[in-house]
């Protein structure tokens, strides 16, 4: 299985420092379709992800 890498990548580390930032609306934008942060994401506790889910406003979780 795929180590995740989105716990410590880098443009979810600049996302959370200046979310208002070109990187961190990218960053934002991207995770709406990228297959790494869904794996990620699927791969969480139950908590977890909805922390997530309310640190990042998703919809869907």
């Amino acid at each position: 299985m795929a180590q995740h890498n989105c716990e410590n990548c880098s443009l979810r580390t600049k996302y959370d420092k200046a979310p208002k930032s070109l990187i961190g609306r990218f960053w934002r934008w991207h995770i709406n379709f990228c297959p790494g942060w869904k794996n990620y994401i699927s791969s969480l506790e139950e908590d977890e992800k909805q922390a997530l889910k309310a640190k990042y406003q998703l919809k869907k979780v």
